[in-house]
């Protein structure tokens, strides 16, 4: 069932019963119902959990103006005030930039972090755009194309996401894919489980392997790190391999 959150400007669903445990956070373009079989809905198998609808996605309405990872952080943030108690948050895809962005501002209320496939971290295979995707950019601005022509240009060059998205919410995209949290990762206190699927090609087991060298490196104690990569599932784990990532979850709960 839909629940509000944050004085009505977040929805979700609550799982099992209060107080809040953990907290799931999407992927770009999808909703709260992705971690509905991960999660649980029988009083037996149910965590304690609260999955939101992202600003901009599902029920929760979007922002005005183009959004950086932190500013999703900021807006999901009230939702800790459900429980006194340090949390778990798991963040699949574009949910795992946001709850890094949460554990960065709120260190002391997260207890753990499980990251499912999230971008956290350019591409080492990142390539700029082509020569005439440039020109075409520089034209476009130079207004000796017009926006009907440069538009096409974007859908043909651009990704799935990208040609989905519209106005403000495509200046979030852009935003986002260029953001990277070496500095927030290095500055994490609490354990860290990153979950992957083997074949991934959004984001490529390559970028977890750089993101759990990175974490190996902080100097704190109990602030562990394990890498889970799972055989034959790609990017939508939490749809694809539930019960993986419903133990990954349960591995950081005692």
């Amino acid at each position: 069932m839909l629940s509000a959150f944050a004085d009505g400007t977040l929805f979700g669903e609550r799982h099992g019963n209060a107080p809040l445990k953990v907290l799931a956070l999407h992927g770009w373009g999808r909703t709260h119902r992705d971690f509905d079989r991960v999660l649980g809905s029988s009083s037996e198998s149910a965590l304690a959990a609260i999955a939101l609808d992202l600003p901009g996605f599902g029920a929760t309405p979007g922002s005005e103006n183009a959004m950086t990872s932190q500013d999703f952080a900021h807006a999901v943030s009230p939702v800790l005030g459900e429980t006194s108690e340090p949390i778990v948050i798991v963040g699949h895809s574009h949910g795992g930039r946001v709850a890094v962005s949460v554990a960065a501002l709120h260190p002391e209320r997260v207890k753990a972090l499980v990251l499912v496939g999230a971008p956290l971290l350019t591409r080492a295979t990142s390539k700029k755009p082509s020569v005439h995707y440039r020109t075409m950019r520089f034209l476009h601005r130079m207004r000796l194309v017009s926006d009907q022509r440069f538009e096409a240009l974007r859908r043909r060059s651009g990704s799935a996401d990208y040609n989905a998205a519209e106005g403000v919410l495509r200046d979030t995209l852009v935003t986002v894919i260029n953001e990277s949290f070496e500095i927030e990762l290095s500055a994490l206190t609490c354990p860290v489980v990153l979950v992957w699927g083997e074949n991934d090609q959004d984001v490529p087991v390559e970028v977890a392997l750089r993101i759990q060298t990175l974490l190996e490196k902080r100097e704190m104690p109990n602030a562990a790190v394990r890498l889970e990569v799972l055989p034959g599932v790609g990017h939508l784990v939490p749809t694809s391999a539930p019960a993986a990532l419903r133990a990954a979850i349960d591995s950081v709960m005692s």
